[in-house]
């Protein structure tokens, strides 16, 4: 079983909360949690240990929030295609195939180097490396939605 499997298992991502998290409501709340944790963390140099309190928060919104919305049983909206389409990614690598796979692959190393520059901005107090780095971090992200969109119209009927 792949790290990503075992990850999407112990966070209860069974059938039902697939499609709850296909919900663009789970999608658009977890992207606006970016933010709201850089805050939480840039708080400590307001509030010191108080920070963990939202930072707290934010982190159990995200635990909950695949499970928070509505199912979508029919995806029709472009988020929801491309949560459908990361479910059959989870369960099936080969349907990435070619070049998809490479692009698969430069979205992921960009959504993690825009990790470490969020990380580096965020440790150090530093404002243009925490934005980029969240910026990529999206980018990263809306960027793999659309192409697991992508990935679910070509192989839905099967």
């Amino acid at each position: 079983m792949s790290v990503l499997n075992r990850y999407a298992r112990a966070a209860g991502m069974t059938d039902e909360a697939w499609k709850r998290h296909a919900n663009p409501w789970s999608v658009w709340t977890r992207f606006a949690a970016i933010p709201l944790m850089m805050l939480a963390i840039w708080s400590r140099t307001w509030i010191g240990w108080w920070s963990l309190v939202p930072v707290a928060l934010v982190v159990v919104w995200l635990i909950v929030n695949p499970h928070a919305f509505p199912a979508i049983e029919q995806p029709t909206s472009w988020t929801a295609k491309g949560i459908y389409g990361e479910k059959m990614w989870f369960q099936n690598r080969s349907l990435v195939a070619g070049d998809h796979r490479k692009v698969q692959r430069l979205l992921i190393a960009v959504g993690l180097a825009g990790f470490a520059l969020l990380a580096w901005g965020l440790v150090a107090l530093e404002v243009w490396p925490a934005v980029f780095g969240a910026t990529l971090v999206v980018l990263g992200q809306l960027w793999r939605i659309d192409r697991l969109g992508q990935l679910y119209e070509r192989h839905k009927a099967a």
